[in-house]
């Protein structure tokens, strides 16, 4: 893994950071053997070369305080969060990892978020979309928000006046929408199954529900509608929660969405993109097939994917 150099610019930068895998303990229910999987099978892939894997630093105590309380931010840090906020995030048992694997993963997506604002184009964080993190508890797997730090940072730091968060996991993004229920620079989209986890929703500034057991076809044309959505906002950078979790392997989806499917998800998102070469940040987002490997296929589907429409936008 190197660091971004000026010749590397038309190639698509992905953070990753074994620790992503290694900082999870190996008895927590989470499949963390997908990081460490999709980054080998991307290397392995003929169209590795429009690809250059990065490897994150830590994001600071003020990137966190960006969209977060500061006692909860000091709380984690300091390994003093309570038995009770602990089980509402997961990932248990936690290891002293958790700390470090956090602010590594957050450190992607803050550095994938000024890679755009500085070139254009398409960049992405090989984990994140931490979407139900709100701004002072985490929750179902997210400690912090990374949608939501970008978003600021975006915004406060690289002059962007409009963001649309564009969250297509098949969970809603709560924590995403309680943070920025009164911002008016920050669009949040969040095409999620009805039935699904978190069962006390948010309200985000559009929720498009999709029903239990639902396919491709009325998946995509509600994607469509959340696309329409927000080019009709006009912003000037989109933040893509890119679970692939509505796949009907999935073991916590419960929707019906083939591989074919998500790939036309992706192809519809990033037409849209290419289109008018606004810039981009992919999030990981869910995926909890069972077997994993359904769900490595559409990731590694996902970020190739991405990579061309990068070289196009940047090559244009």
């Amino acid at each position: 893994m190197n660091s971004v150099s000026v010749d590397n610019f038309e190639r698509m930068p992905i953070w990753y950071h074994p620790i992503y895998t290694e900082g999870i303990h190996p008895d927590a229910r989470f499949p963390r053997e997908r990081y460490a999987r999709l980054v080998h099978r991307i290397l392995k892939s003929p169209k590795s070369e429009l690809i250059e894997v990065l490897e994150p630093k830590e994001a600071s105590r003020e990137d966190l305080l960006l969209a977060h309380d500061e006692e909860y931010v000091d709380q984690f840090l300091q390994g003093e969060l309570d038995d009770k906020k602990i089980r509402r995030i997961g990932l248990t048992p936690w290891t002293p990892a958790i700390i470090p694997r956090t602010l590594r993963l957050m450190g992607g997506s803050v550095e994938a978020m000024a890679h755009v604002a500085k070139t254009g184009g398409l960049a992405a964080n090989m984990a994140g979309g931490t979407h139900h993190a709100h701004r002072d508890f985490g929750s179902g797997y997210c400690i912090f928000n990374d949608l939501a730090v970008c978003a600021y940072l975006a915004i406060e730091k690289y002059n962007f006046q409009k963001v649309a968060i564009l969250d297509l996991d098949v969970h809603q993004g709560d924590g995403t929408a309680s943070i920025f229920e009164n911002d008016e620079r920050v669009l949040t989209i969040s095409v999620h199954c009805s039935k699904n986890f978190p069962f006390r929703k948010s309200k985000s500034d559009y929720d498009l529900e999709i029903i239990p057991d639902l396919g491709d076809k009325e998946y995509l044309k509600t994607v469509e509608e959340a696309l329409q959505i927000c080019s009709n906002f006009n912003p000037d950078l989109v933040l893509f929660q890119a679970g692939v979790d509505s796949l009907e392997t999935d073991a916590l989806g419960l929707l019906k969405v083939t591989r074919e499917g998500m790939k036309k998800r992706n192809e519809m998102v990033f037409d849209t993109v290419l289109s008018s070469k606004i810039p981009m940040v992919i999030f990981m987002g869910g995926g909890y097939s069972k077997p994993i490997e359904h769900t490595i296929d559409s990731f590694c589907d996902l970020f190739l994917k991405a990579a061309e429409v990068n070289q196009q936008i940047l090559n244009s």
